[in-house]
């Protein structure tokens, strides 16, 4: 998920639209091919979908799709005099925000702002273009929509130290961003998690926060992103593997002056997160979890995104079989099976032990809210949600900075401020619209 989590790595209609750019959690092009060859013997297709389906949600994408139309960049020709892009219409690039815009196989990089205008007859949006980082966006034809909004700490104006964590087989790199300000809480971490399909950057969106509390924040990569270490089978585990390397953050941070931590995690991340909390020797030293539009429960994402890409029920089912199952490993190419019941935290809300804040959109549709929802429901006394509308999948921040900032930082306040012997019973605001 993204630049960005599952939202980074899908796209495939079973059907074709008008909207060249629209995305689903799991590139499904060849799944798409396979029933279009096949039309008509949907049985006969089945094992195969669900081979394709289950290898698919396992396995890194090296090289996201870049299926935005980039029609033309203008410089000067906004109202104000600032540089415009024409872009073909999607169900991203009309949503209002800031975010970033990735061209030419992610050697260049723009930042991109409010909307100008619609030209409904070309299906093109026109937007601000705040910032170009890196490359010739007048000779990009298409690109890729990220959240992401700086490509590093420094284009997003931190100060920060390259630093290197040991975790298995080797060294992961994370970007730490000291405080500016000495506070009481410098010696609580801000540890971000970015999601499946994106990198360390994603955190980013988070340091203003960090920065106002007067914590330290640290951006972590982990295996299979491209940056960390990969994993033996090079596969990912949704949560059930990679935690150790966040626990490897843990304790990098603690030997490096923390007292505690608060992990941040988005998407996959927050799978990754929860995952941190119940399995690691150090999760006493968490003080609570912020998770962005995070995977709640794995079995339903699946389920969703096979319902919403048309998948046959049948295959859908057996693509997460072979997940679970040892049998499915030749096909999957898993060291070992993943048990996506763990990975259900709304039957599991029982084994939760700190305190969560959820930020989620209603308008998630790589994700869907239901599970954060359900599971606020069922342990009220910990976790609270924050309800946001417009922003696609791990985007809540760049619809509504200020709300999202604001949110997040009454929550902070309310969670550094509690004793330990209360924190069980940390409740905050329960949901909010």
């Amino acid at each position: 998920m993204g630049d960005d989590n599952l939202s980074n790595f899908v796209r495939v209609p079973f059907r074709r639209t008008q909207n060249r750019g629209a995305k689903r959690t799991i590139r499904w092009s060849a799944i798409g091919a396979v029933t279009g060859a096949i039309a008509g013997t949907a049985l006969a297709a089945i094992p195969t979908l669900a081979s394709i389906f289950a290898r698919t949600v396992v396995t890194p994408e090296p090289s996201p799709a870049e299926d935005v139309r980039v029609v033309a960049y203008r410089p000067g020709a906004g109202p104000r005099g600032q540089d415009l892009v024409e872009l073909g219409i999607t169900n991203q690039t009309t949503v209002r925000g800031r975010y970033a815009l990735v061209f030419h196989s992610g050697e260049g990089i723009a930042r991109i702002g409010e909307i100008v205008s619609f030209n409904l007859k070309n299906q093109t949006v026109t937007r601000v273009v705040e910032e170009v980082y890196h490359g010739d966006l007048a000779a990009a034809g298409r690109g890729r929509w990220a959240g992401f909004v700086w490509p590093s700490p420094a284009q997003a104006g931190y100060t920060y130290q390259d630093v290197l964590i040991p975790v298995d087989d080797g060294l992961a790199p994370a970007w730490f961003i000291p405080p500016t300000r000495q506070t009481p809480h410098h010696e609580t971490w801000m540890i971000t998690v970015h999601g499946r399909g994106s990198k360390r950057n994603e955190g980013l969106r988070m340091m203003g926060i960090a920065q106002r509390m007067g914590m330290p924040g640290l951006l972590i990569s982990y295996r299979n992103d491209g940056e960390a270490p990969d994993a033996p089978d090079k596969r990912y585990g949704l949560g059930a593997t990679e935690w150790p390397d966040v626990e490897a953050a843990i304790l990098y941070a603690l030997n490096n002056g923390a007292k505690s931590v608060v992990l941040a995690g988005y998407s996959m991340g927050g799978a990754v997160s929860l995952q941190t909390v119940h399995r690691s020797a150090l999760a006493r030293y968490v003080r609570g979890l912020v998770l962005i539009g995070p995977v709640i429960d794995w079995l339903d994402v699946l389920r969703h995104q096979a319902r919403i890409n048309r998948l046959p029920h049948p295959a859908g089912k057996l693509g997460r079989w072979l997940i679970e199952s040892p049998w499915g490993r030749t096909i999957t190419g898993l060291a070992t099976p993943v048990d996506l019941s763990s990975l259900d935290w709304v039957t599991r809300s029982h084994d939760l032990k700190h305190p969560v804040l959820i930020l989620h959109s209603e308008d998630d549709d790589f994700v869907p809210i239901g599970p954060s929802a359900q599971l606020a429901r069922k342990n009220p006394q910990l976790v609270s949600l924050i309800r946001f509308r417009d922003a696609r999948h791990t985007r809540e921040w760049n619809v509504d900075p200020d709300r999202f900032e604001s949110a997040v930082l009454t929550w902070l306040h309310l969670l550094l401020s509690t004793s330990s012997e209360r924190r069980l019973s940390l409740a905050g605001p329960k949901t909010a619209e």
